[in-house]
């Protein structure tokens, strides 16, 4: 199926400095869901930016074990590898130029 055949239902984008990911729930002709994610990296070139893109598809009968083992792995790091680390002095909005403002929560 061609990438235009297929819907999108929903789309969330977050940026984090050079890179930007996105998560988008599509749906198929079957009206099955999945989500894809994509990873987009922004480089200089003597021209201008250009941009490296790395996508992930995720499909219904994968999301629990993949949240199971994506909760997993961030929980190892933030307690068991970084435990003193403040992860939400991490969170900040940046815009497409890597510019940064402190996002207060």
């Amino acid at each position: 199926m061609e990438e235009r055949d297929r819907e999108e239902l929903f789309s969330k984008r977050i940026r984090a400095g050079k890179r930007t990911y996105f998560f988008d729930v599509k749906s198929t002709r079957s009206q099955d869901y999945y989500i894809t994610i994509t990873e987009s990296r922004r480089h200089q070139k003597e021209d201008g930016f250009v941009y490296e893109k790395h996508k992930m598809f995720l499909y219904k009968e994968d999301f629990d074990k993949f949240i199971e083992g994506l909760n997993e792995a961030v929980s190892h790091v933030k307690n068991e590898l970084m435990p003193d680390v403040d992860f939400s002095s991490f969170n900040r909005d940046e815009d497409e130029f890597g510019n940064s403002e402190l996002k207060w929560e």
